[in-house]
């Protein structure tokens, strides 16, 4: 197999691009929620942050994942390599574990505090839209190298079913994070099986409880089967971001970069239900 494999090849980057750009057009065109800020400032910002996040996961992500994906070949390593699977089951049950441990990656962000410093970088975006879904810090990216060797390493997940995930995790970031109004029927239908936009916003929302929910990536059963399935609030009671940093300086770029490292603030004063 080859060891490239992990690394995003020009075909990949052009499709998740148009993916990008589509979604982009449709919440311009049916918006979810109104926009609370001016947007130039805050692209710029999410530009900046997600190309610092994507350079930082190319240089040390891509190559920790590449190496474990091939020592897990050579020497059959991990839970599915203990079997003997046809293809298509393999691929069902690969996705599903790296989906349910994504879960808990992403739930353990947020209760450990020294990771959340990382990860609130993400939630204090004042707006939520398709231009959040890569906006992170590249001090997330890089901590989170150890818990993709461990993942890979446990799973036994082949290079193939390893980027066919990637692939689908990708897309279902951008969609759910995108402020695309889907027609409630639609959104509904989609949410019996998928993370959508609405279930999503409710992660993004300013009350400690609901931003403490609904952690799944592509598929929403992780938040029912672990309790922490949080549905029925209305978008327009929705207020994207963490109180404690609502001021506009906090979302300036220098700010974002610093913030794991300098002294925290009371993230939820005056905000918890």
């Amino acid at each position: 197999m080859n060891e490239t494999i992990t690394e995003i090849t020009p075909a990949t980057l052009t499709l998740l691009a148009a993916v990008a750009v589509v979604l982009f057009m449709l919440q311009e065109l049916f918006p979810l929620r109104r926009r609370t800020n001016p947007f130039v400032h805050r692209l710029f910002v999410n530009a900046v942050l997600s190309g610092l996040a994507l350079g930082t996961s190319a240089l040390i992500v891509t190559p920790v994942a590449g190496g474990i994906l091939s020592l897990v070949t050579k020497r059959q390593i991990g839970f599915l390599r203990l079997f003997d699977l046809p293809p298509v089951a393999e691929t069902f049950l690969a996705f599903l574990l790296m989906d349910a441990t994504f879960y808990w990656w992403h739930r353990v962000n947020h209760q450990i505090a020294f990771l959340w410093r990382f990860h609130n970088v993400h939630h204090i975006d004042p707006d939520l839209d398709v231009t959040t879904s890569f906006r992170f810090h590249a001090g997330e990216i890089a901590l989170s190298a150890g818990f993709r060797a461990v993942q890979i390493l446990l799973i036994g997940i082949s290079s193939v079913n390893f980027v066919l995930y990637q692939l689908v995790f990708n897309v279902s970031t951008m969609f759910h994070h995108s402020n695309i109004r889907l027609p409630i029927g639609v959104e509904r239908l989609l949410n019996l099986l998928v993370v959508t936009p609405r279930m999503h916003g409710i992660h993004h929302s300013n009350y400690r409880e609901e931003t403490n929910s609904n952690y799944s990536v592509v598929f929403r059963w992780w938040d029912m089967l672990w309790r922490t399935l949080h549905l029925g609030v209305h978008q327009s009671a929705v207020e994207i971001g963490v109180p404690g940093y609502r001021d506009p300086t906090d979302n300036r770029l220098r700010h974002a970069v610093v913030m794991p490292f300098v002294d925290q603030r009371d993230y939820w004063r005056g905000r918890e239900h």
